[in-house]
């Protein structure tokens, strides 16, 4: 690939995307009260895109269908218990047993992203319910099969069913999933050249230019000084922060200033029709009259147009499957 070429298309990688799931949220009736939820944007948009782990750590410990509710409690002491709402049976131990094992089998998969159940005691990953010693509730509590995932796995993307009704959520929730199977690809093979490490990052750098110029600017150090770098530093310390960068989410203001940047690339070619056109989309989408898609579609038509590489090899311009229409949300 030659530094002017694009990248592969989303969904074509050289390892196929795996997203672990709570299995509810693929229709499976393995709930406390032998239901689901199904969440059907998941099976019937991404699936295309991905393969689906499923995982239920209350059914997988035993737990059974139907089964006793259960919930996260505080005990005197601050410590955090998982027990049956009326027998007052402590899964504490064996759930957290069962999810280091569980989570070390996982790791192995090579996941590209996790969606977890929101609320639940087991797989909730944000304000889940946790009860004091006196009943009351606070929503101060994570799941504590979610609690083993995160903190094993920090840099995987991980998120709620619940969450990704937010398109801007759902949006980097993807970006973060396409662009971690990216990076992996990279560091995939073992003999990885500085030169594949500059040729990525420059298919990168709008990307992450809209979501954290800062760490651009220190992954592009980075990369300046990977020849005089141990390889296993340049590849732990490239990826954290190429990950961390994502978890800043690209806003209208970052999103129109790569635009600008882009359409600088025209300033000598094409016609000042094209040129008026292009500000003036960008600036219907500053104003959040038009979404994303209109100037990216835009962009990437005049950049076709034109034969101007280096926009063409921009991963800004599609870093998911623009099936999910993830950017068509003003």
């Amino acid at each position: 690939m030659s530094l002017d070429s694009p990248p592969p298309p989303p969904g074509e990688a050289a390892h196929e995307i795996r997203i672990g799931i709570s299995s509810c949220l693929l229709g499976e009736e393995v709930r406390f009260d032998g239901g689901h939820k199904h969440a059907r944007f998941l099976t019937q948009t991404v699936a295309e895109f991905v393969h689906f782990v499923p995982v239920c750590p209350e059914v997988e410990l035993g737990l059974g269908i139907p089964r006793e509710t259960i919930r996260l409690e505080l005990d005197e002491g601050g410590d955090v218990h998982l027990r049956g709402t009326r027998s007052k049976t402590d899964h504490t131990e064996a759930m957290r047993r069962y999810a280091e094992a569980r989570v070390e089998e996982i790791e192995r998969l090579s996941l590209c992203g996790y969606v977890l159940k929101k609320d639940s005691p087991s797989c909730g990953a944000f304000r889940v319910r946790l009860y004091d010693p006196q009943g009351m509730p606070s929503r101060e509590g994570r799941g504590l099969f979610a609690e083993v995932l995160m903190r094993r796995l920090p840099m995987l993307p991980v998120e709620e069913e619940g969450r990704l009704q937010d398109p801007n959520l759902r949006e980097n929730f993807f970006e973060r999933i396409f662009a971690y199977r990216r990076v992996k690809d990279l560091f995939a093979n073992q003999r990885w050249t500085v030169g594949d490490l500059v040729r990525f990052h420059t298919h990168e750098k709008l990307f992450l230019m809209s979501h954290d110029n800062e760490i651009y600017k220190s992954l592009g150090q980075l990369v300046a000084a990977a020849k005089k770098t141990p390889r296993a530093d340049v590849e732990a310390e490239y990826g954290q922060s190429f990950m961390r960068a994502l978890e800043e989410k690209a806003t209208v203001r970052r999103h129109v200033n790569v635009l600008q940047h882009m359409a600088g690339y025209f300033r000598d070619v094409g016609t000042d029709e094209e040129r008026a056109e292009l500000r003036e989309v960008i600036k219907d989408y500053r104003q959040r009259l038009v979404p994303l898609i209109v100037p990216i579609t835009l962009v990437r038509h005049f950049a076709r147009r034109h034969q101007i590489d280096y926009l063409m090899g921009q991963t800004y311009l599609e870093p998911h499957p623009r099936e999910l229409m993830l950017r068509n949300h003003c």
